[in-house]
Parts: C-alpha cells; sequence; structure tokens
C-alpha cells in the first residue's frame, strides 16, 4: 500500500517504510523519524522558490514537477523508490508540507501510481 503524510503527523505502525521526499532536511526532525532519504525526488530548489512566491500557479507547478524527471538523477531516484515499494509492501511518502493536495508528494504518488 502507498499512502503519503506530513512528517509532523504520528508516526503510525502501518506506514511500513517512511521515505522522505523532499530537497531539504526538516527543521527539528530527527532522523528516527524516516526510513530513508529520497532528497532527488523534491522539487528543484527553483521550482519551490517560483512555487512559494506565486510565480507559478499550481497546475504549472504540477507540469514543471513532472518534466523535473526527464532527468538522470530524477529518473535514478524515481526507480529506486518503485523497488524499495515492491519489496517494502507498505510505504509513505513524507514531507513538511500540511496538505497533500497542493504538495509534490501526491502528485510523486500520482507519478508511481501511473507506472
Amino acid at each position: 500500500m502507498l499512502k503519503t503524510k506530513s512528517i509532523y503527523a504520528q508516526i503510525e505502525p502501518d506506514d511500513g517504510l517512511r521515505l522522505l521526499v523532499m530537497r531539504y532536511w526538516p527543521r527539528g526532525v530527527k532522523k528516527d523519524r524516516v526510513s530513508m532519504w529520497l532528497k532527488d525526488l523534491g522539487p528543484t530548489p527553483e521550482l519551490i522558490k517560483s512555487w512559494k512566491t506565486g510565480r507559478l500557479t499550481w497546475d504549472e507547478f504540477k507540469d514543471r514537477y513532472r518534466l523535473e524527471f526527464n532527468g538522470a538523477a530524477r529518473r535514478d531516484a524515481f526507480n529506486s523508490l518503485k523497488a524499495a515499494i515492491k519489496t517494502s509492501g507498505n510505504v509513505t511518502l513524507i514531507c513538511s508540507c500540511a496538505d497533500e493536495d497542493r504538495c509534490h508528494r501526491g502528485l510523486l504518488k500520482e507519478l508511481l501510481e501511473e507506472e
């Protein structure tokens, strides 16, 4: 099962493998809250800044995030994630955003489900 949640949400037994999928380590978070950090699956710093400063709409952000998967490093990280999902059963994609509807982790989940 694949799900998403905020790093600040309570850890639950059915989280399984907890994968942090953001570029920067979240403030105040201890390393034992994640199983693995896949920072190459987070949006680039430029894309994050453009979204947070309002220079991009959510739809533009989504399109550009998907385009970033054309790069080799991103593709390698994505393939590693797919392999982890196949061998781990339950996997939770986590980042610091509170709202999955406006977060790249929801987009990443969609990409995985499309494969």
